[in-house]
C-alpha cells in the first residue's frame, strides 16, 4: 500500500489584501523527497511555508498532511525574523526542540539532555551551551538552530532560507545535515537562492513566479525555459492589479 504525501497542495491561493503571493498550486511533497523552493524575489516562496504552518491564511484550496501530526513537522523560519536580544543560553534554545514531545511545563529528561549535547556537537557547537545566542555569529546562530530540529526528530522539515548571509564552511555542514535528514527518509523542503545549490543538493524543485512554474526533478524544472518564463511573469507582475477571479473547477 502506497503511503499518502505528507504534504499536498491542493488549488492553493495564500493572498495579502486579495492579492495572491501563491497562486493555484497543486501538487504533492513526496514521502521522503528532498526538495528546493526557487523562483524571484516575491514569488511566494516564504509564504507558502507560513501558510503550511497555519501562519497566514488561505483564500482558496486547501492543504492536506497525509498523516504528519503538527508535533511532527519542524519549521526554521528566516534567521533575520528571530530576536537574537532575548537573553537565551543556546543550550535552552536547542531544548526548545523537545518542547513539542515532552510539552512547556515538564522538564526534560536526562535522555533528552544528552540528545541535546549530542545535537550541538553534530553541528560543530560542543562547548557552547552557555553562550547566549546574542554573542554568536549568524553561522553559529544558524548551527544552534539547526541543532534544535534534530532535537525536535520530525518527519517533515521545512526550511526557510537557511543559508543566507553564512560562510561556505557552516553552509557545507549544513547541507551535510540535511543529506543526513533525507538518507533517515524524512521530507525535508527549504527555500533556496542558489540555483547551483539547488542543482548540486536538491533532487527536486518547486520553481515558484507566484504560480506554480514546474514542479519536478530539478534538471527538468530548471531548465532554461522555465527560468525564462518564471522571470518573465516577475517582470510583469503589477501590484495594482485586480485581484484574481479564477477558481478551479
Amino acid at each position: 500500500m502506497t503511503s499518502a504525501p505528507p504534504l499536498s497542495f491542493h488549488n492553493v491561493t495564500v493572498a495579502y489584501g486579495r492579492h495572491p503571493a501563491v497562486h493555484h498550486l497543486t501538487g504533492s511533497f513526496e514521502l521522503g523527497s528532498l526538495t528546493g523552493i526557487v523562483g524571484p524575489n516575491g514569488a511566494g516562496k516564504s509564504t507558502l511555508l507560513k501558510a503550511v504552518m497555519g501562519y497566514l491564511p488561505l483564500s482558496t484550496g486547501r492543504i492536506a498532511r497525509g498523516g504528519i501530526r503538527a508535533a511532527d513537522v519542524a519549521y526554521l523560519p528566516q534567521a533575520s525574523e528571530i530576536d537574537r536580544s532575548f537573553p537565551i543560553t543556546v543550550a535552552d534554545m536547542v531544548a526548545l526542540g523537545a518542547w513539542s514531545r515532552v510539552g512547556l511545563f515538564r522538564r526534560l529528561s536526562r535522555q533528552d539532555a544528552t540528545n541535546a549535547a549530542q545535537a550541538l556537537a553534530s553541528v560543530g557547537l560542543e562547548g557552547f551551551e552557555r553562550r547566549t545566542i546574542g554573542e554568536l555569529s549568524a553561522g553559529q546562530f544558524q548551527r544552534v538552530l539547526f541543532a534544535r530540529l534534530l532535537l525536535q526528530d520530525a518527519k517533515l522539515v521545512l526550511l526557510d532560507e537557511p543559508f543566507t548571509a553564512i560562510d561556505a564552511k557552516t553552509t557545507a555542514d549544513l547541507l551535510a545535515v540535511i543529506h543526513r535528514w533525507h538518507g533517515e527518509g524524512r521530507t525535508v523542503v527549504a527555500v533556496v537562492h542558489d540555483f547551483a545549490q539547488v542543482r548540486e543538493h536538491f533532487p527536486e524543485t518547486l520553481l515558484l513566479a507566484r504560480e506554480p512554474i514546474a514542479w519536478g526533478p530539478t534538471a527538468d524544472s530548471l531548465n532554461s525555459g522555465n527560468l525564462l518564463k518564471a522571470r518573465a511573469m516577475a517582470e510583469a507582475w503589477d501590484e495594482r492589479a485586480e485581484a484574481c477571479g479564477r477558481h478551479a473547477a
